[in-house]
This record gives structure tokens, sequence and C-alpha cells, in this order.
């Protein structure tokens, strides 16, 4: 049978895989499910340093929902609507993550792959690799869940542009619009995202969860407050600083321990 999503460990790094590569990892009830539990389940285990999402294969990250679905769970508004829930969950679940996120993009990334990429922190891709959103063409709507991800990389332009048209484009075009932070030749992409998946696992980790949470809150409307302000200098109450300062002196590696 089937597992919907696999997860892997290598050391401190998270491989979390939508496996479903027949159907080029379309997504279905039970993928959407069962990612927004290995998220939160990884999000809670503080020995996990950096999270990678990837597809199964490499023809496709995800290639949108699966169609074949619809007649059964999204046929009408109320379904839609009690489906969107878990979909919206999952979204959150990746987003909140503590840990940073990389998604490892190979091949299609078209609707709800693009959706979940774009919730991830990092966004790493082949030269060959398609975007897109044509729900268009279905007579479907992005919801707000699903756009604001997608709005939050390209901005409001350029996010109108890609549901408008419904057009599936290429890697560099998703690099122009911010949609990817970086493009490699195809069969980089395991080596360059692995080696950056690294790279972040190798920093002090309450750093990196200090900032990404400093990050959204800066894309608040609302001002800082002062204890807010403040927080960014409880890091040199932690042990992690000072193993970092007696191994920038001693031009060693630093081993980090989370606290």
């Amino acid at each position: 049978m089937r597992q919907p999503i696999l997860i892997e460990r290598d050391g401190a790094i998270a491989t979390v895989t939508l496996n479903n590569p027949e159907k080029l990892n379309a997504l279905d009830l039970s993928m959407w499910q069962n990612l927004t539990d290995a998220m939160a389940t990884l999000s809670a285990d503080d020995d996990v340093r950096c999270v990678v999402l990837r597809g199964a294969g490499d023809k496709a990250f995800a290639a949108g929902a699966d169609i074949e679905e619809f007649r059964t769970r999204r046929f009408t508004a109320e379904q839609a609507s009690e489906y969107g829930q878990i979909t919206h969950a999952t979204m959150r679940a990746i987003a909140d993550c503590k840990h940073p996120t990389l998604a490892l993009i190979q091949g299609a990334c078209v609707g709800g792959g693009l959706e979940i990429a774009s919730m991830c922190d990092m966004r790493i891709c082949g030269q060959s690799s398609r975007f897109g959103v044509p729900v268009n063409r279905l007579g479907l709507v992005m919801s707000y869940g699903e756009l604001g991800g997608l709005m939050a990389l390209a901005g409001p332009a350029a996010a109108l542009e890609i549901v408008l048209e419904g057009r599936v484009f290429g890697a560099a075009e998703a690099k122009e619009m911010r949609l990817v932070n970086r493009v490699v030749p195809d069969a980089d992409v395991p080596e360059e995202a692995y080696a950056t998946a690294r790279r972040i696992a190798q920093g002090a980790p309450l750093v990196a969860r200090w900032h990404k949470r400093f990050v959204r809150r800066l894309q608040e409307p609302t001002p800082l407050e002062a204890h807010e302000e403040n927080e960014a200098y409880a890091c040199f109450d932690t042990e992690d600083f000072r193993i970092g300062f007696d191994a920038f002196v001693s031009k060693s590696r630093p081993q980090f321990v989370a606290r």
C-alpha cells in the first residue's frame, strides 16, 4: 500500500516526500492530511534543524490536485469548504514549522504544489521546472489561504498575472517573480538543495527560529513593541552564543546544542 507521505532523517535534516509519482505527485486528501501530521511532528522535534520538502521521483514536485477526487470530495461548495479547511491546515503547518523549510523542486510545481512550495522558507528548482496555477481553466478560485503564500512571494501584480492567465511558465520567469530563490541545472537540484540544508543545519538552531519569527512579524502592519525589539538580544544569554563565540575565536566549527 502506498504511503502518501514519506519521512526520512539524515541527522538533523528531515526529508518529507510527496509520494504519488504515478500521478506526478498529484495531491489527494490523504496526502494533505498526512503532510499536516508530518510537519507538526517534525516541528515538535528539537533535534531537527531543517526540513526538506520534495516530490517522489524527478518529474514533479507536485502537479496540483488529484482531479479524479473532485467528483467524490470537492464537487459542491459545502464539500469544497470542508476540504479547504484541511488544505489550509496543511499550509499553516508548513508555514508555522519552527525549523527552516526548503522546497526541493524538480519538474512540475503547479497548483497545489506551488501553494505548498510557497509556504516554505526557501525554494530551489531545476532549469526545466515548470510553474503555474491554471485554475481558471477548471472554473476554480484560489481561496484566501491558498493565494496568500503566492502573493507574499510574488506581490499582488504577479499573483494576479499567474491566476488570471492560468499560464504555465518556466524556472527563469519564476525566479524573476521571486517564486524561487535559486535555479540550478536539473541534475544538480538534489545536491544543491541538500548542501543548502546542511549549511542551515550547521547554524545555531535557536537563531534560525528567531529569524523565522522576526521576518513574519515584520510583515505585519502593526509597529513593534519594546519587548519585541529587545527579543533580538536574548541570544546573548544562550549557550549557543557562547559556543559560537568560542568556536569563532578558536577557528573551529561550532557544535550548537539549541540552548
